[in-house]
């Protein structure tokens, strides 16, 4: 290690601490009066929004939470669980955003397994609470979170109902500064085998990440998504790595944010007109959902930016948000990464190109955001070259990755096997620096030793008219190995078959993009395709319903 030259600092200097309550001064120092919305329900001031946050900080205290304390938060997208997203991390507890998405065995399996001591439970999910709170081990207490008028619920050790409480509660809390590695969040990540794994953030970490991501959607020019005079709303879970960081940064620039709650798609296309959304972030599917919704046809969405992460973004989809005014922009991280790791950017060379190479590189994973490192890792820990060409697993260095799985210590290490963090993708890194997201490591379909990108042939796939929906996975064949199976929703009216399939995809086989190999030889027509519970492709339940369709012979399989 280099021998570096360090000076004491004076007797009497100040060591600021890193934490999250110097995000929330931040937003009310710009644009005191300037509002947070929830539905069509609520509405308020940044001043009243720190306000609060103040309450809710004396209220918990009152009711027992103290520092290293975890409390958990079931609820929909509101302006409570942005007051959450400061309040407890600030009094140093720890902030468990529950997946109210996964199973209520998982739920519960997350609850213990964080040592939840207090949660905080929306009325919508006080049965899903009540089925399992005999089985909590540690929780002590409950607060009721409600749209409604109802003051109380059956809820075990119930403290009271959260807009009571906070009326009656001191706007005035001195947030006390502590270690800035002192952990602020955790929730749990599902895979595809075994219970879901805790990640978890400190303060610092959290920081960092709001500062690099306001740089990236704030300064570069070619991406430009969020100034402060922009207007935001998440239609990405708020459990779901912290909304992705953004309300944080929304937060640090004073910026309108609204609340949708629960998401139903015309109530979304409403707060999207009404309050005059310029920005957002979503999975693929929930955009598609957007733009399939009733209250969307016939509305042009024109100024409203949207970043697409969590699955790869395709060009049909794509085109089909450009149609409708929404200008995408592909982002990449993971749960693990807290999350952002990278962001298209269109540089001086690739502005000066046609159309069709700026959207090639809009749709790619993008370029590493400041204070990340990334490189392609080969399965002996051996790095290769960044030439566009050389695959390799992805890894990464960054000031606000995970450090482990929380109480599952050989995962983390597996985790950052080689002091990088190893994402489980399969991906290039091209000469300007670009990330290309060819598979995930499992999703690869290995078809006479050749191997086929699923990502890919979803986004050749998407490209046809009739296709509104895909889903590729490999599945097994006893003379190749695996060979491609494609799920296609179809647009109403529409029709195709694996024959029709194969004379839209021989094209690409023609030009090089795919070899013919890669043509999926079977095609299931569903009306939905099964996704995870953040609405990401669910793969794993993909391929167990594709063995059970094949084992009873169901009609709907079409053939080559």
């Amino acid at each position: 290690m280099l021998q570096t030259r360090l000076l004491p600092p004076a007797d009497n200097a100040h060591t600021y601490p890193l934490l999250i309550k110097s995000l929330l001064l931040s937003g009310s120092r710009y644009e005191k009066t300037r509002e947070i919305v929830y539905r069509d329900k609520l509405r308020y001031s940044y001043a009243s929004f720190t306000e609060r946050v103040a309450r809710l900080a004396n209220v918990l205290s009152e009711a027992g939470v103290r520092a290293g304390d975890t409390v958990a938060v079931m609820d929909w997208d509101s302006h409570r669980y942005l007051e959450c997203m400061f309040a407890i991390p600030m009094l140093g507890a720890v902030l468990h955003t529950i997946n109210i998405r996964l199973s209520p065995e998982q739920i519960l399996y997350t609850m213990n397994h964080a040592e939840d001591r207090f949660v905080l439970v929306n009325s919508d999910f006080v049965p899903l609470y009540n089925g399992i709170q005999q089985q909590l081990e540690t929780v002590q207490k409950t607060l009721l979170l409600t749209d409604g008028q109802e003051k109380t619920a059956n809820l075990p050790n119930l403290v009271g109902e959260y807009e009571s409480l906070l009326a009656a509660a001191s706007p005035h809390y001195d947030f006390a500064d502590f270690d800035e590695n002192s952990v602020a969040t955790t929730f749990y990540t599902t895979g595809t085998t075994g219970n879901p794994k805790g990640v978890y953030f400190s303060h610092r970490q959290l920081v960092l990440h709001t500062l690099a991501m306001a740089a990236t959607l704030s300064s570069l020019d070619s991406i430009r998504l969020l100034g402060s005079d922009d207007v935001y709303m998440p239609i990405t879970p708020m459990f779901h790595v912290h909304a992705w960081g953004v309300p944080y940064v929304a937060t640090l620039l004073g910026i309108k944010q609204v609340y949708p709650g629960r998401y139903e798609p015309d109530m979304l296309c409403r707060l999207i007109r009404e309050e005059r959304v310029s920005f957002s972030h979503c999975v693929p599917t929930i955009l598609q959902m957007l733009l399939s919704a009733p209250g969307a046809q016939g509305y042009n969405f024109g100024g409203l930016k949207m970043i697409i992460g969590g699955s790869a973004l395709n060009r049909a989809l794509y085109e089909a948000a450009l149609a409708k005014g929404i200008q995408l922009t592909a982002a990449y991280g993971m749960s693990e990464t807290c999350p952002l790791i990278s962001c298209a950017y269109l540089n001086e060379e690739l502005r000066a190109g046609s159309e069709g190479e700026r959207i090639t590189y809009r749709i790619k994973a993008g370029i590493p955001v400041p204070l990340v490192e990334a490189a392609i890792m080969d399965a002996d820990g051996r790095r290769q070259p960044h030439d566009g060409e050389s695959q390799g697993e992805l890894v990464l260095r960054a000031p606000w990755l995970t450090q482990s799985y929380f109480r599952e210590a050989e995962e983390g290490e597996e985790l950052w096997a080689h002091g990088w963090l190893h994402t489980g993708d399969v991906a290039t890194i091209d000469g300007m620096g670009f990330i290309e997201i060819r598979d995930r490591i499992k999703d690869v379909i290995k078809t006479g030793g050749e191997w086929i990108s699923s990502l890919e042939l979803e986004d050749l796939i998407s490209r046809h008219p009739a296709v509104r929906e895909v889903a590729v996975v490999g599945v097994a064949d006893p003379q190749w190995g695996e060979r491609p199976f494609a799920l296609l929703v179809l647009h109403d009216g529409q029709a195709l078959d694996a024959k029709g399939l194969k004379e839209h995809l021989k094209p690409f086989v023609e030009q090089g993009n795919i070899n013919k190999w890669a043509i999926p030889s079977q095609v299931a027509l569903v009306t939905e395709i099964p996704k995870t519970s953040v609405g990401k492709l669910d793969k794993k339940r993909i391929r167990v319903e594709i063995a059970q369709w094949q084992e009873a012979g169901s009609a709907f399989l079409s053939t080559l």
